[in-house]
């Protein structure tokens, strides 16, 4: 709800309660005169008002559309070093990819452009990961499991926007120095955010550096068989890497406060990052086939990745109040990332002899370069019978250029732009103490062209979309604790550029499990219209329990289809139909003391989800929409030991495994994950404190697969692949201090 109304503000109302005080002690009559000596005055205790946001619970509650909000405690309480690694154990959120390692983020199994990730209200630019930020440039998470007007409609599974440090609250000074241990590799660290004023300026810095080195190893097993020769090959492929990383990253916000609400922000932005990967692998072959294919396509592989990336980006915010109008906020920012890098690998035989796979030798020299340009503006005024509404306009630049230098070939360079225009207009009302609703509309167009090598004319696409969007909160009382949330909106998830662009990268050993890539400039967004609904309890102290249940239906799902072109494997996204998804989301939070007498005052956490969804123009069973998983676990607890210092907590994180069928040949496995993460924080003294930190405990081999079978469509040939990728234990131990 917005801050404003006779129940909307916990600030206002001790201020109003001050205030009444102080005048009921004003008006209080003097005693009458004594005959002796009248003491002197009391001297009155100076008592100083400020108002703050609220906290993480409260916003979550005064908040019309679905909002769950993680502050610094919940951020900094495992130490993680990536931000991915905090994501994960927040409710409906898994990460993709190998324990330890990273990956695209999700929100309820869907990712790849269905997740809307923001960085202070803004998206991230094209190439920009996540985890390039640490934990200790972030100030909150903000998790809304609905679109709204404001903040954007391209978030079927919803938004996820994340708040670097903010303006002054109180003086900070913090440093953290530290080191973890993976694999016997040392990786340094530390980060230091400092938060001062000066007059009417303030300044608030995070800077942060780390450097690691870490090992990996996968078997890849791929088994073909052809049943009219009868024929079958198997090929296992083991793999070792080594990866070394250094990187620096530093944000800042500098805020100038004038008269009359007038406010100006400059929120810079700064990572750099230098990668440099080894790896080698070798194939053991066997072969019932006759002729050449009895050969291994190799027998040796070697080769190494290197690369540079810097991002500088800044962001600016103008706010002004305009007296009977209501506050204009005016923004912009300008941005630019570089990513440089080499590419080489060399494919060889023990024999001496030419191997099968080409090209045998790859050499690649590439360069991509993103330039960004936002404007935007919002008005927002307050309205009588306690209207919030606000408009706003949003004007966004991409351009990209790409260079490829290959050994053999002339490369792929290729130069793209794409230009997106927004308007939107949202009323926040409180029509009852109990009743809140919040509706809004949002247009929005992106007109992406470019150029690419081997094109006859330049490529283009252009689609615009149109999104009502309505969220309404009922409080079944206006103390009660208990209140019922319903969302219904439109939202819709726009193509890539790289999906977009038409050239084809080839594939070192092209087959039905590993086709060449390609782009197809004809893709349309999808559309997805939703409902949300959610029952929610809140518990003494920072407790609360929650339900929520969503469904979406998507028009014009896009879905890879791989496909034999030329006498190649070749994949490519393509719009295939319809397609539905829905889930549970439940949530329990809450110290056991508030809720059973006499307790132990352990911090207890839970969140579990159970997905499913269904694409309807994909034969079942598994046809459910790309690597959705069909839910995660997540159950922690925390311990202050009281009189030691001490804080015990762990987290034991949980994902099925799960098969998703794309066609009626394809299908891709993933394997189920089981993640353990444990902390141990000393208190030394006050402002000095010690942190060892486990992640990944009981480390598990992570599997990933795919297969094909062309039964279906009256072929021979059947082929799997499975990855075991192997994942580590990580250590962390900390020293953090407040100067």
């Amino acid at each position: 709800m917005p801050a404003h109304g006779p129940h909307a503000s916990p600030s206002l109302a001790l201020i109003a309660l001050a205030v009444a005080a102080a005048a009921a002690n004003a008006q209080t009559p003097s005693p009458p005169p004594a005959a002796a000596p009248s003491p002197a005055p009391p001297q009155l205790e100076r008592v100083e008002i400020t108002g703050t946001r609220d906290n993480d619970q409260s916003e979550r509650r005064q908040s019309t559309a679905a909002k769950i909000v993680i502050g610094r405690e919940e951020i900094e309480r495992f130490g993680d070093s990536t931000v991915g690694e905090v994501l994960k154990r927040l409710p409906g959120i898994t990460l993709q990819g190998a324990p330890g390692r990273g990956g695209a983020i999700r929100m309820r199994g869907l990712g790849s452009g269905y997740t809307q990730v923001l960085i202070d209200g803004e998206r991230v630019t094209s190439g920009f990961s996540i985890d390039s930020l640490t934990p200790e440039q972030i100030e909150r998470i903000e998790i809304l499991r609905a679109p709204t007007a404001e903040t954007g409609a391209r978030a079927i599974a919803g938004t996820i926007n994340i708040i670097t440090r903010e303006g002054f609250k109180k003086r900070l000074n913090d440093l953290r120095v530290g080191f973890g241990v993976e694999t016997g590799h040392v990786h340094p660290g530390f980060s230091w955010t400092r938060n001062d004023s000066v007059d009417n300026l303030i300044y608030n810095f995070s800077l942060s550096a780390f450097k690691f080195k870490r090992d990996t190893e996968s078997v890849t097993t791929t088994v073909r068989e052809d049943t009219a020769l009868p024929a079958r090959s198997e090929s296992v492929e083991t793999t070792q890497s080594t990866e070394e990383r250094t990187a620096l990253h530093a944000t800042g916000r500098l805020q100038w406060r004038g008269d009359k609400g007038t406010s100006l922000v400059l929120m810079p932005l700064l990572i750099a990052s230098e990668t440099d990967n080894a790896r080698s692998s070798r194939v053991n072959y066997n072969s019932s086939f006759g002729g050449p294919l009895a050969d291994p396509p190799y027998d040796t592989s070697t080769g190494s990745n290197t690369g540079r990336y810097r991002l500088l980006r800044l962001n600016s915010v103008f706010n002004r109040s305009l007296d009977g109008v209501g506050r204009l906020e005016l923004k912009g920012g300008l941005g630019q990332g570089h990513w440089s890098g080499r590419s080489q690998r060399y494919l060889r035989n023990d024999d001496g002899s030419t191997p099968r796979a080409m090209p045998v030798t790859f050499d690649d020299v590439n360069s991509a370069r993103d330039t960004n340009a936002t404007l935007g503006s919002k008005l927002t005024t307050l309205l009588p019978n306690d209207h919030a509404l606000v408009a706003g306009a949003e004007f966004e630049h991409n351009r990209r250029n790409e260079e490829h230098s290959e050994a053999d070939t002339s490369g792929d360079d290729f130069s793209a732009r794409a230009l997106r225009f927004a308007a939107y207009a949202q009323d926040e009302w409180n029509l009852t103490p109990q009743w809140a609703v919040h509706a809004g509309l949002r247009w929005e167009s992106i007109r992406t062209e470019g150029e690419a090598n081997g094109l006859s004319a330049p490529f283009k696409n252009q689609s615009s979309v149109w999104t009502p969007l309505f969220h309404t909160v009922w409080k079944f009382d206006p103390k009660s604790r208990d209140q019922v949330r319903l969302s219904l909106t439109r939202s819709y998830r726009s193509p890539t550029l790289q999906n977009l662009i038409p050239y084809t990268r080839p594939s070192t050993d092209n087959s039905e499990t590993r086709p060449d890539r390609a782009g197809n400039p004809g893709l349309k967004p999808e559309l997805a219209t939703g409902l949300d609904l959610a029952v929610e309890r809140y518990l003494a102290g920072s407790g609360i329990l929650s339900a929520n249940v969503f469904y979406r239906q998507i028009s014009q799902y896009i879905r890879t289809i791989t496909s034999l072109e030329g006498g190649r494997y070749v994949s490519r996204m393509q719009n295939v139909g319809d397609a539905t998804t829905q889930g549970l989301e439940l949530e329990a939070k809450f110290r056991l003391s508030d809720v059973v007498t006499g307790a132990p005052g352990v911090e207890l956490r839970a969140n579990g989800s159970v997905f499913h969804s269904k694409v309807k123009g994909t034969p079942g069973p598994d046809n459910r929409i790309d690597q959705q998983a069909s839910g995660s676990v997540n159950l922690g607890a925390d311990y202050r030991l009281r009189g030691t210092g001490f804080t015990l907590g762990g987290n034991l994180n949980w994902q099925p495994g799960y098969t998703t069928r794309l066609s009626a040949t394809q299908w891709v496995v993933q394997g189920k994950k089981l993640v353990a993460d444990a902390y141990v924080l000393y208190a030394i003294q006050p402002g000095v404190q010690l942190r060892v930190s486990g992640s990944n405990l009981g480390a598990r081999d992570y599997l990933t697969g795919s297969r094909y079978d062309s039964a279906a469509d009256g072929g021979t040939v059947r082929e799997s692949s499975d990855t075991e990728t192997s994942s580590y234990i990580s250590w962390q131990v900390r020293l953090e201090m407040k100067l």
